[in-house]
């Protein structure tokens, strides 16, 4: 070996020494935040952190009715329940859609609203076959209606299909 090295015989190849090890980014505050206390609840005493206890007397003003504490207290609710969420997400079904398009489901329901029912009578037919027959309010909102056509050749069909079709008041000159 040459004796014209880079280090001399007694010389740190490394004068500054081993860099120190970095505090982690902890703050005054996560370091309050990681102790405990000892909290007597109706006679009980048990240890909380102090997150805990600050949680326990933000639930406790807002019992109180301080309107920030139940501010807090619903964005403390919002977060964990968006926890919830992500750690169980909700199973997703397979629903099935059917339509079924036809005169019935339109029938139906017009009667649950109330702008038709079927007629009454004797008629041995069942409820649903009997003749449906507008409302006289309906109809009457229907020709009330600007923009409309006359009622040349409908006429005779509005009131045959109306009940009590005679307290209905045409519109002037639409009708010939």
């Amino acid at each position: 070996m040459s004796k014209d090295t880079q280090f001399k015989p007694g010389q740190s190849g490394n004068p500054r020494g081993r860099p120190r090890k970095r505090r982690p980014n902890v703050s005054a505050f996560d370091i309050i935040l990681d102790k405990s206390l000892t909290v007597s609840q109706n006679g009980i005493e048990r240890e909380l952190t102090i997150d805990e206890a600050l949680e326990l007397q933000t639930y406790q003003a807002a019992l109180k009715g301080s309107r920030m504490a139940i501010r807090q207290v619903l964005r403390m609710i919002e977060k964990r329940e968006i926890a919830l969420a992500k750690r169980n997400p909700h199973p997703s079904f397979a629903v099935k859609m059917v339509h079924e398009y036809t005169s019935d489901n339109a029938n139906r329901a017009m009667v649950i609203l109330g702008i038709a029912s079927h007629d009454e009578g004797p008629d041995d037919r069942p409820v649903e076959r009997r003749t449906l027959r507008l409302e006289a309010w309906a109809t009457q909102a229907a020709l009330s209606r600007p923009g409309r056509r006359k009622f040349e050749r409908r006429a005779a069909n509005i009131n045959l299909f109306t009940r009590d079709a005679d307290t209905l008041r045409w519109p002037r000159h639409r009708i010939a």
